[in-house]
């Protein structure tokens, strides 16, 4: 029998729980069990509860036939519970290092406890944290066991489940189990602290509580924080059928009626037009449960308390304007913070805003007003021929007007008709994201395609990288996310990273990047005219060169030499070179070109035709490369400074390390390794397909030609995103130069 057992339940955490299993899973202490309990959750978390089940036996996947909510999620993994002790722990928290040893080591001191505590660190979604407020309660605690009667300030422990190991049999024993609907914690805590007969405290941060932005039910208003009430009447149930626990009433709907009011002042809980109902069951609850001779006590909690026991709402609302007063300081001057800004609010844009959105348009838009690509361009072909009633206009730059291929309508930034298609269009497409000046109306929709899968670190997750994040906004960037109402990911380890790097209440679209589409819609025909149409001879090795921006270098400079490595290669290979679209163009790429050295291919309209004529990628941190591995060629990671790039822009796994499903092909750290590389042919050898076939199965997870008809489908036409995904095995893609 383990001495502990972990009860987590889970839902819709995808980007949480890898992290959450591996802080309990990889404690220093061995000896217990976890049972996660799958809460009937949409997204992957059943496929990950199972993998981490099958590589180690003391996680036990429990899998729920209907979602049953948190507290009942939890009660069905205590029936699974074998431990000397049950902790209960959130999927989206963590444990920190060391604190079930911690325990144990002081529960061998003390002797058995009912309850002991712990303390926890907040870590918001902005990264600030600290210490729990109870923390100093817990640090006077020492290693004292008491009652609470004895103790009554510990009924100001934090009201939760996981930050407190429970003795099972006492637990069990007392018939606890959490009610359904929010605020499920409260009674049981409150139960429990009021009945054990030894309480004692850790002084150890043993959870790192995470805030997120969105996701969290606590931070989700509406009826649901009606819950409240129930519960709080389960627990007075609980007290009139245990009258030996009359000392504690009082204390008790004190506490109660506090947390009430707590909820009822928060906007992110009860909307204002629930207050007044709930400031009136309030009232009801203080009538009811009274207790003889009770005490209001002072401050402003008394205040709110008052104007509670005589049903006083406008009392109450005084109160609350009074304090929101004194806290507010001056009044702000809101100042539009650009001449786009002051521009976009006035005028032309301001008239059309009161207008109703054109179901009929749509408004496109890549890579910060460039030319039409990417997985916007995708969409809008596939947009043309499976939903013809919606117009498209792309927004582009002044300077690349001339340049917008026949038969695609487009306007120029900030131009008149600009202002006017921003504001009537019902649809929006982009690969980044729209200017922070344009507004979004109710009625309009934002999709976000992205493009890319994220290798380096993104969005929030950037914080943690000054240099990668120099000149960022957070805020802004955190409002132009809640702009989105669907999220393209092309596998789930993206889903789970822009969760992470991007909170926000979008859904997230698994379909494929539609961009991607074309590696299996060419046929060899296709591939010998854009070989051609690039001057690649026929019978030539084409090497795509493609490296990915540098955060830490000002201009561009090739990690090779080009010119030796060309020559080292000779005749039969061509080396095409696609800088950056953030980096400038290379004088010295240009001059080679001339030369005859290389192909400049850095501003060739597709990189999708690139990747078909190619043989071979050689990359180092590109998101090409993840997009590349559609076609089943030989990828060549080439990585001199991976040392540097993953300590100065952050990376989200170890694309070096040569484990399946990490490390797409050969990697080549030196210039003379890489010309080794090909001169061996370790670039096509089996260990690199073998790589390069995990690689394809983690990342081309939903890239199968139909990426482009899913987002379709759902975005403009309301369906769902069918086709189904095709398998792997299953998939034709381009075929290859040498085999066409």
């Amino acid at each position: 029998m383990p001495r502990f057992s972990i009860v987590v339940p889970v839902f819709k955490v995808q980007g949480y729980l890898r992290e959450c299993l591996d802080s309990v899973l990889g404690q220093s202490y061995r000896d217990i069990e976890v049972i996660a309990v799958d809460d009937c959750s949409p997204d992957s978390c059943g496929a990950i509860i199972d993998e981490y089940a099958a590589r180690d036996p003391r996680l036990r996947a429990v899998h729920l036939p209907e979602n049953v909510g948190l507290g009942r999620a939890r009660n069905a993994g205590l029936e699974h519970a074998r431990g000397d002790y049950v902790l209960f722990l959130d999927s989206d928290d963590s444990y920190t290092p060391g604190l079930l040893e911690a325990l144990a080591a002081r529960l061998d001191a003390v002797g058995d406890l009912d309850i002991l505590v712990f303390d926890h660190v907040r870590t918001y979604w902005w990264g600030k944290g600290g210490r729990s407020q109870a923390a100093d309660l817990i640090e006077r605690a020492g290693t004292d066991v008491f009652r609470l009667a004895d103790r009554p300030e510990y009924v100001h422990l934090f009201l939760v489940a996981w930050n407190k190991a429970f003795r099972r049999e006492f637990f069990v024993g007392q018939g606890f189990q959490y009610a359904p609907g929010l605020y499920e914690d409260a009674p049981v805590t409150h139960m429990a602290m009021v009945t054990a007969e030894r309480i004692g405290c850790l002084d150890r941060v043993g959870i790192e509580y995470r805030q997120r932005r969105q996701g969290a039910i606590t931070k989700t208003p509406g009826r649901k924080h009606f819950d409240i009430f129930p519960q709080y009447e389960g627990l007075f149930a609980f007290l009139a059928r245990r009258p030996e626990l009359a000392w504690a009433t009082p204390m008790l709907f004190e506490r109660a009626v506090f947390h009430m009011l707590f909820a009822l002042k928060r906007p992110e809980r009860v909307r204002p037009a629930d207050r007044r109902e709930f400031f009136d069951r309030t009232a009801d609850f203080y009538a009811q449960h009274v207790p003889p001779g009770f005490t209001v006590p002072g401050g402003p909690t008394g205040v709110y308390m008052r104007a509670v026991a005589k049903r006083l709402y406008r009392a109450y609302q005084a109160a609350q304007l009074a304090a929101r007063a004194k806290t507010a300081g001056p009044n702000k001057v809101v100042k539009a913070k650009n001449k786009a800004g002051r521009r976009a609010y006035a005028g032309l844009y301001t008239l059309q805003r009161r207008l109703s959105p054109d179901p009929g348009l749509a408004v496109y838009t890549s890579y910060g007003d460039r030319l039409p690509s990417c997985n916007p361009l995708a969409v809008f072909e596939k947009a043309r021929e499976l939903a013809p009633q919606v117009h498209g206009v792309w927004v582009v730059r002044k300077e690349l007007a001339a340049r917008v291929p026949d038969g695609i309508d487009h306007v120029v930034r900030d131009s008149r008709r600009y202002w006017e298609v921003m504001a009537r269009a019902r649809y929006f497409v982009n690969n980044v994201d729209f200017p922070d000046h344009i507004v979004k109306r109710p009625g309009q929709l934002h999709l976000q395609t992205h493009h890319g899968t994220p290798l380096k670190r993104m969005g929030l997750e950037q914080r943690a990288y000054p240099a990668a994040a120099r000149g960022m906004d957070f805020d802004r960037l955190l409002a132009r996310v809640d702009r989105w109402d669907l999220s393209v990911s092309s596998n789930q380890y993206s889903t789970k990273q822009w969760e992470r790097a991007y909170p926000g209440s979008y859904a997230s679209l698994d379909a494929g990047y539609p961009r991607n589409d074309r590696y299996y819609g060419a046929d060899a025909e296709d591939v010998a005219a854009v070989r051609a149409r690039l001057g690649i001879a026929p019978g030539k090795t084409a090497l795509l060169y493609a490296p990915t921006h540098r955060d830490y270098r000002a201009h561009w400079t090739p990690s090779f030499d080009l010119a030796r490595v060309a020559k080292a290669l000779g005749d039969d290979f061509v080396l095409l070179v696609r800088t950056h679209h953030c980096d400038d163009l290379s004088p010295e790429l240009r001059g080679l070109a001339e030369q005859g050295t290389v192909l400049d291919v850095s501003r060739h309209p597709s990189v999708e035709d690139l990747c078909l004529a190619a043989d071979a990628l050689v990359a180092d941190y590109s998101s090409l490369t993840f997009d590349y591995a559609n076609l089943d060629r030989p990828i060549v990671i080439y990585a001199d400074d991976w040392e540097i790039y993953s300590q100065v822009r952050g990376v989200t796994f170890d694309l070096l390390s040569g484990r399946p499903g990490d490390t797409p092909g050969a990697v080549a750290t030196t210039e003379d390794d890489l010309i080794d590389t090909f001169r061996s042919g370790r670039w096509r050898g089996p260990e690199a397909a073998a790589l390069r076939a995990a690689f394809r199965s983690r990342f081309c997870q939903y890239d199968d030609g139909h990426a482009a008809e899913r987002v379709v489908r759902r975005f403009f036409l309301g369906q769902d995103a069918g086709p189904a995904v095709v398998p792997l095995e299953q998939r034709t893609p381009a075929p290859s130069p040498a085999r066409g």
